[in-house]
């Protein structure tokens, strides 16, 4: 999958303090305008994926947040909105999402599938992968090493 303008990293936190929330907003964004490339359309929303899994987390709809950004306004206002409805995640719990999120992949439900797609993100020399990396590899960003 190519860089796409307009899409941030999973790792961004810069929307709640939470990884990944800044990437389904932009997601989201990019298919009401009709530009989320095809490869991405896949798993937009995908309960097992990482929007499906944030929402869970959130306690919203995925749905529920794509009305709600049809409606417009800034990450702020939407990740207000969210909050407002589902889950305000404290200190512990956006803690326990981040790490969540950012291993997601690599000993888990997921590890299987991410082993299939190294091959096409050019990581087949990484031993172990997790969503993130895969991302960031198939998007032309280095991932950050991985921490001890």
């Amino acid at each position: 999958m190519p860089h796409v303008p307009g899409l941030r990293s999973p790792y961004d936190k810069t929307v709640g303090g939470l990884h990944h929330f800044g990437r389904m907003l932009d997601k989201i964004r990019l298919m009401l305008a009709g530009q989320l490339p095809e490869d991405f359309q896949r798993n937009y929303g995908f309960s097992l994926g990482l929007d499906g899994q944030l929402c869970g987390f959130l306690s919203v709809k995925f749905e529920d947040v794509e009305a709600r950004m049809k409606e417009g306004g800034t990450d702020a206002n939407v990740a207000e909105w969210v909050f407002a409805r589902g889950l305000r995640p404290n200190r512990t719990q956006t803690m326990v999402w981040n790490e969540h999120s950012r291993k997601y992949g690599w000993n888990d439900r997921a590890s299987a599938y991410l082993q299939g797609l190294k091959k096409d993100a050019g990581a087949e020399h990484v031993a172990r992968i997790t969503s993130f990396d895969l991302i960031e590899l198939s998007e032309g960003r280095e991932p950050p090493p991985p921490r001890g």
